[in-house]
């Protein structure tokens, strides 16, 4: 039987609260729809089947460049994040898959499938770190990691990517992300083209060693922490790295890893057509890589993205399976929170689009409608569909409105009392 950290009577005095209105805005959501030529049950069930990754480092409080300023009730290490964890996917049934960070999760892995298998939850992509020292390692990478000049540095770096894999066979994973800091941050620091093949060496290292079933994933990002020039920097970079190593290889996307006004859905379609779209990293942003909570800043670029892996979805394209995975830093808000929102956002993007008419949508574009195939897209995007939200969330034991049950659980007060208070630090993210 699986654990539960909330008791789940509370979770159903909780719903017999909002039972009645929620029946009476999904029949009248239902007769809406219904009049569109749409079957509610058909996108609730899809809705329900779809699943999105919390990131192990999610639950806890994040900083900036200048501080951070931790929560109550901080986790302690990898297994109070799994409780937290488990606290989102009880309430939303949305996130039953946990992305770990080697070596901030590191620990035995029998320990941490035992606690995942009684949690309910399993280990979605594995996530390296090189961009960061560790504790007690030979090398340093503050000039660089798998690119890096010195070549132990460099086996260093292919060492413990190779570890994360053998950790995350242990869990039951089947995927690798591999984000890097490296680049330069003046003119002339680094021979851009020899830094770039001393990378492509050191990741086909990494790649020889996925197992048959595994995917990598190369993720991309303008800049920060190498401000003039980063390794990979764009999708056309992370593009050719994936087509260089092998068809295990993909782009992984990471929604604020581009500059402002990038049009990220259009990305998103590239890859799609070139069969390189491996997956996304959640969330929002406002000027750079901000890891805001998903959907807060500009949700209609998130349904826009959703638009083009429905299409993908409907059109039949072979192979199509993206990783779906929040990576987000909460500085101010209960983390639990902002994932659950980002969770119950994610959902409802994916929800808007499977109501894109998508027969008049081709028609107008083969008309070259401007107008009216925007506002096809618009009218899919202004439905409110929180009723199918919530009743997916119903129907599979969660909580129609999450974020009330979580508060009324008491759930932080009672980790807080648990948990030792953390003290401030200075910069940097946790």
């Amino acid at each position: 039987m699986v654990e539960l950290r909330i008791a789940q009577d509370l979770v159903a005095s909780e719903n017999d609260k909002r039972a009645a209105a929620l029946k009476a805005d999904y029949e009248a959501l239902g007769a809406t729809l219904d009049r569109r030529g749409v079957d509610i049950e058909t996108v609730t069930r899809r809705v329900a089947e779809f699943f999105v990754a919390v990131p192990s480092w999610g639950v806890g409080t994040g900083g900036t460049r200048f501080a951070r300023f931790p929560g109550t009730g901080e986790p302690r290490g990898i297994f109070d994040k799994l409780d937290d964890c488990a606290v989102i996917n009880q309430l939303t049934q949305a996130t039953p898959n946990v992305s770990l960070h080697i070596p901030w999760d590191k620990a035995d892995a029998r320990e941490l499938k035992a606690k995942g298998d009684a949690l309910g939850l399993g280990f979605d992509a594995m996530n390296s770190n090189t961009f960061s020292d560790a504790p007690g390692q030979a090398n340093s990478y503050k000039y660089g990691s798998l690119s890096h000049t010195d070549a132990a540095t460099r086996a260093q770096a292919v060492e413990h990517n190779l570890e994360c894999i053998e950790i995350g066979k242990a869990l039951g994973s089947t995927a690798l992300t591999v984000w890097i800091g490296d680049g330069s941050n003046f003119p002339g620091q680094s021979n851009f083209t020899r830094a770039f093949e001393r990378y492509l060496a050191s990741m086909a290292d990494i790649y020889k060693a996925l197992p048959d079933d595994w995917k990598l994933f190369s993720e991309h990002k303008m800049y920060e922490p190498a401000f003039y020039s980063t390794i990979v920097q764009d999708w056309g970079t992370n593009y050719l790295i994936a087509q260089t190593l092998g068809p295990k290889a993909y782009c992984l996307v990471d929604l604020g890893h581009h500059a402002p006004n990038t049009n990220i859905e259009m990305i998103v379609a590239r890859l799609i057509q070139f069969g390189k779209l491996g997956g996304f990293h959640f969330n929002d942003s406002k000027y750079g890589d901000d890891d805001l909570d998903a959907g807060v800043i500009d949700p209609y670029r998130l349904f826009l993205v959703f638009n083009e892996l429905v299409d993908a979805e409907q059109r039949g394209v072979n192979d199509f399976n993206p990783a779906h995975m929040i990576d987000q830093s909460h500085n101010v808000t209960d983390p639990i929170e902002s994932l659950i929102n980002s969770a119950n956002e994610i959902r409802r993007a994916y929800a808007q689009a499977l109501l894109v008419d998508r027969n008049a949508l081709d028609g107008y574009q083969q008309d070259n409608d401007a107008l009216m195939a925007s506002e096809t897209l618009k009218r899919a995007y202004r439905a409110d569909v929180e009723p199918i939200l919530a009743e997916a969330r119903r129907r599979a034991g969660g909580a129609i409105d999450p974020i009330a049950a979580y508060r009324a659980s008491g759930y932080r007060r009672q980790v807080a009392a648990e948990r030792p208070a953390s003290a401030a630090g200075g910069g940097g993210i946790i």
